[in-house]
């Protein structure tokens, strides 16, 4: 039977949890956007916040079904579709129905968002919006049940705590699946497309770390009797490994190309929270400091892979997110133990157990993979045949930002003629009393943007 009482503050806790994960999908707004040329940077912070309503809706009116409804060991029933009836919660979470589909409805928002790292610059805004609702119910939802719900991979004893599989190889692989559908971005791999704004980026990793103690910590779901020790545990996990990441990304970038740069530290930063999410309710604290080193300079030295693979991940998704959350679901299998967590029956491989939770979590990472790259390759292909993918060559070059939204990012005045062609610190290092230096010519064409 349903408690007729719950814990208020397992209650207050995981709200609050929620209200975190959500600020993580504003935050990747920002560390996309600083990553991205100026000329289309409104357009992914649209398609990241437009993530919030597309995923939101659809993951209430049939998503959350979907995943947690009863059903089989494939997809769950449609016993919550539209929420009609939220009196009956389910049990194993100890929270009233509502609290616990607000905590995971912030997910699957974050988990669509994330796939927009791999296409930036190039997706027209519809059919990403279509894609969206597609996404989220057929390939999220149907993840979510397998690992979550009941479904086969839960059966078959693999861990993950917040979201290793259901979240970061997913979405890793339909980033990397929507790259391909989209193509490469006009002169990619010959006109630079460094970043505009390494500020933007450097708050949005903030964001994301601020955020993700409530991904990581909340999922904990009761924080009264064993699960308060736990929650501590994840918490502290987060803040070690996304540290332990930093430095071995900065690390790395220091002995392969002589500088630690920012946006290596923030891309670490994110690199060591993908890894530790499945394992941060399953290991040691100590335990979390290798995962989140390793995943820093793994993910690192896997940033060469669209290079030698030939396609256009824009913003490193792959590197990022999907082998930082195989590294993350295969560490379950080395690091995990019952000390910390009752649900690890089986001891990880390097704290005193067997091979056997190493293979489980093999078999969901490379489950998850397929599924969700086979599946998005189909549903991207099916939205070309209804609608246009990808903008076409003169939207691309003036910029989303103004071709599609009617928006620029930023404005000058009449009297900075052309600064924003030359870079409005080029324009005014020329207008300084005494300096020689020429001014911004006023022909710069709109490749150069």
């Amino acid at each position: 039977m349903p408690p007729t009482e719950y814990d208020s503050g397992s209650v207050a806790w995981v709200l609050i949890s929620s209200a975190l994960v959500f600020l993580m999908t504003p935050g990747l707004a920002f560390f996309y956007g600083g990553m991205v040329r100026a000329k289309h940077v409104l357009a992914m912070l649209m398609q990241n916040f437009t993530a919030i309503a597309v995923a939101g809706i659809a993951w209430v009116v049939v998503g959350f079904s979907i995943a947690f409804g009863d059903g089989g060991p494939l997809i769950g029933d449609l016993s919550y579709f539209g929420l009609t009836d939220y009196s009956t919660p389910i049990e194993w979470t100890g929270l009233p129905l509502l609290v616990f589909v607000c905590f995971q409805a912030t997910f699957a928002i974050i988990s669509l968002a994330l796939v927009t790292g791999a296409t930036a610059d190039r997706w027209k805004f519809g059919a990403y919006v279509a894609f969206g609702v597609l996404w989220v119910v057929l390939i999220y939802s149907v993840i979510a049940h397998w690992v979550w719900g009941g479904g086969w991979i839960a059966e078959l004893g693999a861990l993950d705590f917040a979201g290793g599989t259901v979240v970061h190889i997913n979405a890793g692989a339909a980033g990397l699946a929507m790259a391909i559908v989209l193509g490469k971005r006009r002169g990619w791999g010959k006109d630079p497309m460094r970043g505009h704004n390494i500020p933007f980026v450097m708050l949005g990793a903030g964001l994301l770390w601020f955020g993700w103690f409530g991904f990581n910590a909340g999922s904990a779901l009761v924080t009264n009797d064993g699960n308060t020790q736990l929650a501590a545990v994840a918490f502290l996990n987060t803040l070690l490994a996304g540290g332990a990441a930093l430095l071995g990304w900065i690390g790395y970038e220091k002995l392969r190309h002589g500088a630690s740069t920012t946006l290596g530290a923030a891309s670490g930063i994110v690199a060591g929270l993908v890894a530790i999410t499945p394992a941060a309710g399953f290991v040691t604290p100590l335990a979390s400091i290798p995962i989140g080193l390793v995943a820093g300079i793994l993910c690192a030295t896997c940033l060469g892979l669209k290079d030698r693979f030939g396609f256009d991940d824009s913003l490193d998704v792959v590197a990022v997110h999907l082998v930082g959350g195989l590294w993350g679901s295969l560490a379950v299998g080395l690091f995990a133990t019952s000390s910390v967590n009752s649900l690890v029956t089986d001891s990880g491989l390097l704290v005193g157990g067997g091979a056997k939770l190493l293979g489980i979590q093999a078999i969901a990472a490379l489950a998850a993979l397929i599924f969700s790259f086979v599946g998005t390759f189909i549903i991207g292909k099916l939205i070309g045949m209804f609608m246009q993918n990808r903008v076409d060559v003169e939207t691309e070059i003036t910029g989303l930002d103004q071709a599609m939204h009617s928006e620029t990012a930023y404005e000058f005045t009449s009297s900075s003629q052309g600064a924003h062609r030359g870079g409005p610190l080029a324009q005014a290092t020329a207008s300084l009393p005494g300096s020689t230096a020429a001014p911004v010519p006023a022909t710069t064409t709109k490749e150069e943007v």
